[in-house]
């Protein structure tokens, strides 16, 4: 990516598709040129929460809500240290933000941290041929970047593409770091950072937990060193299909029979380590109301999700891996994408979207009360005898 500043307001800028559709606009953020792949998100609000999520890392948002920016941005609702997309899609961009919480426009944000991005432009067009073709790869061009369409093109098609991406390194914490317990400090968990949001140990710590959250590389040995109660594999960008480091890491969790949840990417690390396999999506689900029912209750929860690919088990029958036996508890109710897994033999379960739910909704918060759950019934002295 490279890109300047100057003239944003301005600059005529172009978005080329990888199959040859091409969309004219103005310059929104930073003046230049950007890579990644062409998603779509659903979300009328949150967009703050969106930009700032490591799932999205090398990813091209479009957001389906015409009128983007409203509300600023704020020192608050961040779910990492930085924006995270590879570039940015809007119709409307507000002029003026109007919020109590606003501290400057997300424009001005976009700038800031270098952030290439185009409006002005029929996002509804691009979502239906997103959603007729799939996500693709994309390029973003303005200012002095912009040349003849058969060379931007050939740029866009030249770019990597997310099949086969190993990202999760590339967004997770250097250092191990802890998130204390908030009120009386009931478990310890160790939280593998895969492309965590930092809602996610905050959920935890309301429910009493010290989360400590580990690099991506880490081992099954620095999992035990900080002697979990349980232990968490968070979302992330990228292929799980590269994840093998991860997913030998689960495995070795499993075999303690820890208690554990995952999210998002740790959905999908789950299934691989169980022996499932993972595909990606046409186009995937990106957004705060996607329906879902977890299928040990009957209930339908309306649900936040950022993933591109999704784990391949079987909806009608309870399946037997080298962990005991297993089965999706959770599907979703628009295309019966598996939305999660559980062990019936021990203490281990999955979900494909955001309990965190940031920004909201809040349907899905029991799941850190059901993980909660399994550490009371499972203590650390009978996983060590």
């Amino acid at each position: 990516m490279t890109t300047s500043t100057r003239g944003a307001a301005k600059a005529p800028a172009v978005l080329v598709l990888e199959d040859g559709r091409i969309f004219r606009g103005r310059a929104y953020g930073a003046v230049g040129e950007t890579f990644g792949e062409a998603v779509f998100s659903t979300g009328m609000t949150g967009y703050q929460e969106t930009l700032t999520d490591p799932s999205y890392h090398r990813q091209v948002v479009v957001m389906t809500a015409p009128h983007v920016g409203n509300t600023g941005v704020n020192d608050e609702d961040a779910e990492s240290s930085r924006i995270w997309v590879a570039g940015y899609v809007v119709r409307d961009p507000a002029r003026v933000p109007s919020n109590w919480r606003s501290r400057r426009s997300l424009d001005e944000e976009l700038v800031q941290q270098g952030v290439v991005g185009i409006s002005g432009i029929d996002t509804r067009a691009l979502t239906r041929h997103l959603r007729e073709r799939g996500a693709m790869r994309v390029g973003i061009f303005s200012g002095a970047s912009v040349a003849d369409d058969a060379t931007l093109l050939a740029r866009v098609q030249e770019a990597p593409q997310m099949k086969g991406a190993d990202l999760s390194a590339e967004v997770s914490t250097k250092e191990t770091y802890v998130v204390p317990a908030i009120g009386e400090k009931k478990f310890t968990v160790a939280a593998v950072d895969l492309g965590i949001k930092g809602m996610t140990p905050h959920r935890m710590a309301e429910r009493g937990i010290e989360v400590h959250v580990l690099p991506a590389t880490a081992t099954v040995e620095d999992v035990y060193a900080v002697n979990p109660d349980g232990v968490f594999f968070s979302n992330g960008p990228g292929d799980p299909a590269t994840a093998d480091h991860a997913v030998s890491v689960m495995q070795g969790v499993l075999a303690r029979k820890t208690p554990l949840f995952g999210i998002c990417f740790g959905n999908q690390i789950l299934g691989r380590a169980l022996g499932f396999g993972t595909y990606k999506l046409k186009y995937g689900h990106r957004g705060i109301n996607q329906p879902v029912q977890d299928r040990t209750t009957g209930k339908v929860e309306i649900t936040a999700h950022n993933h591109g690919f999704a784990v391949d088990a079987p909806l009608d029958k309870v399946s037997e891996t080298p962990y005991g036996r297993a089965e999706v508890s959770h599907v979703c109710l628009n295309d019966n994408v598996v939305e999660g897994l559980q062990l019936l033999d021990q203490p281990a379960f999955s979900v494909q979207y955001h309990p965190e739910a940031a920004a909201g909704p809040h349907d899905a918060a029991y799941l850190f009360d059901r993980f909660t759950s399994l550490m009371n019934t499972v203590p650390m002295e009978a996983e060590r005898a």
